[in-house]
């Protein structure tokens, strides 16, 4: 089976191969023969419903400084390819939703990955309390009162915008910081982009590290454990979290099975949930990452269980 797999994703130049997921999906897919085309989301199109895109063929090499190369971009009905990987990184804006109306157009004829519409459907920090029990103590909301009797509640919070993402706007307020009518200040009047708030208690498991496990067609297959650099209380590691080798523990296979379902039955081929301490603190699923580090680690090839999760599906 040799299939026609457009990218949509940021800039392929200023990628970091060495930890790039999508890279890594490119060279699987490549190495099966499948051909490749590239476009940014800012190349998206729709005209009179029928949605296309300014495509490049694309090849890739696992060569740094030298990973990709580019034919003549064309504008293309999508409908032409047989699969669309959605790959580009949030913010999760008014562009990103834009983009997930467009590929709705096409999919599941041509199979979008992950389903659009799940896409839209599941914020990453606001989709987990679909599943309870699952997740730390967690309020979510713009009511100045709701958050100060949170705190007051729990003591040692973390504060995060809704749609934030790669750690950005995470705060750790302890019961005595006298920051927080300040930081309430900040984040609810003077934001550019009004949204809700997300208050969650404190784990302290997270000195030992926020685990990404990721899951494929809903079956949780390798995990990542992200390290949060002293004096910091985020992981992600382009702010300083250092990755390791981990297992996936009986916990990690729990939380797996009982949201795992859900994702495949939603079309989410490709998910990455976020475990502290043993309790879910995310479901990613709008571009997971992780899996090169999983598999420099002695971990599996993640990419290419995903491959032959989108062949099955497209078979």
């Amino acid at each position: 089976m040799s299939l026609k797999i457009a990218i949509q994703m940021d800039p392929i130049a200023d990628i970091d191969i060495v930890g790039d997921t999508t890279f890594a999906l490119a060279l699987a897919a490549q190495g099966r023969g499948h051909q490749l085309f590239y476009y940014t989301p800012d190349a998206l199109s729709m005209l009179d419903g029928i949605v296309s895109a300014r495509l490049s063929p694309l090849k890739v090499a696992d060569k740094k400084d030298a990973h990709f190369k580019l034919g003549e971009a064309r504008l293309t009905d999508l409908r032409e390819m047989d699969v669309v990987l959605m790959r580009q990184d949030p913010p999760f804006d008014m562009n990103y939703i834009s983009a997930t109306h467009f590929l709705e157009r096409i999919h599941p004829e041509v199979l979008v990955v992950n389903d659009p519409v799940a896409v839209r459907n599941a914020p990453e920090k606001i989709f987990p309390v679909r599943f309870e029990g699952l997740l730390p103590p967690t309020l979510m909301t713009r009511d100045r009162q709701a958050l100060t009797d949170f705190r007051a509640q729990h003591g040692d919070i973390i504060l995060k915008p809704v749609f934030g993402n790669g750690g950005a706007g995470v705060f750790r307020l302890r019961g005595d910081d006298e920051n927080f009518g300040a930081l309430m200040d900040a984040l609810l009047d003077g934001a550019a982009a009004p949204e809700p708030i997300i208050a969650q208690a404190y784990l302290p498991a997270i000195r030992a590290g926020d685990k990404r496990v990721i899951l494929v067609e809903g079956e949780a297959v390798g995990a990542l454990n992200r390290v949060p650099a002293d004096g910091d209380a985020r992981a992600n590691v382009h702010v300083g979290g250092a990755p390791q080798a981990i297992e996936l523990d009986a916990r990690d296979k729990e939380i797996a099975a009982q949201i795992g379902p859900t994702l495949k039955n939603m079309g989410i081929i490709f998910a990455g949930i976020d475990v502290i301490g043993g309790q879910l603190t995310e479901i990613n699923v709008t571009s997971p990452t992780c899996i090169r580090e999983i598999k420099a680690f002695g971990g599996p090839d993640i990419a290419e269980m995903i491959l032959d999760a989108i062949e099955a599906r497209r078979a």
